[in-house]
């Protein structure tokens, strides 16, 4: 999480002064204002996910009181979905642009005023089908972000709407849904084939 950043604003300081200018747009180019991505999981109920694969995965509204961190987004950073009463994960999705406000009703939550209005564009990564999400069972023992809590306890790790994690746990998971994706995808390929040949 902020370890991720340190390293990156001594670099820039000390390094780039001497450098040319060209040095330092290539330095730029990679990433936003020259720091490192950062990698969110988005916890959310299963109709409001619906509600974002409903919008081809494009845009992703986020609560009220995460302006902050979302304000910190940017072109590049990467989102992690974790769909409740499921616990499972079932998406990742790249950031396509900074936070804007809008007040557009499209999820929805107990609380009446909340209306998700810090917003970012986005584009789909890797998206698996409901019954192939992963289940974080499965997964969360291999997470740094979970060993916060004690074992019993592994689930508050998922509470709350916004997390931001460490690169190392999104890529882990990540991996998993690409994982199940292959694994669907040859299976389907193969199963018509099978049922012909019989």
């Amino acid at each position: 999480m902020g370890e991720e950043e340190a390293p990156e604003e001594p670099a820039a300081s000390s390094e780039s002064a001497p450098r040319t200018a060209r040095g330092r747009r290539k330095r730029k180019s990679g990433r936003s204002e020259g720091r490192a991505l950062q990698y969110w999981m988005v916890v959310s109920s299963p109709d409001n996910f619906r509600k974002t694969r409903e919008h081809g995965f494009s845009i992703q509204g986020l609560k009220s009181r995460h302006r902050r961190r979302v304000e910190t987004m940017r072109v590049g950073d990467r989102l992690l979905y974790y769909v409740t009463g499921r616990m499972g994960f079932a998406a990742t999705v790249t950031v396509a642009s900074p936070m804007y406000e809008d007040h557009t009703p499209i999820w929805r939550t107990a609380r009446r005023e909340e209306d998700y209005p810090w917003r970012v564009r986005m584009r789909p990564d890797s998206v698996l089908e409901e019954p192939d999400w992963v289940p974080a069972k499965d997964v969360a023992y291999r997470l740094e972000y979970v060993r916060k809590w004690p074992p019993e306890h592994w689930t508050l790790a998922f509470q709350g709407h916004l997390h931001q994690l460490a690169q190392k746990d999104f890529k882990l998971i990540e991996d998993e849904i690409r994982r199940t994706r292959r694994t669907r995808t040859a299976v389907s390929q193969t199963a018509p084939s099978a049922v012909l040949e019989k």
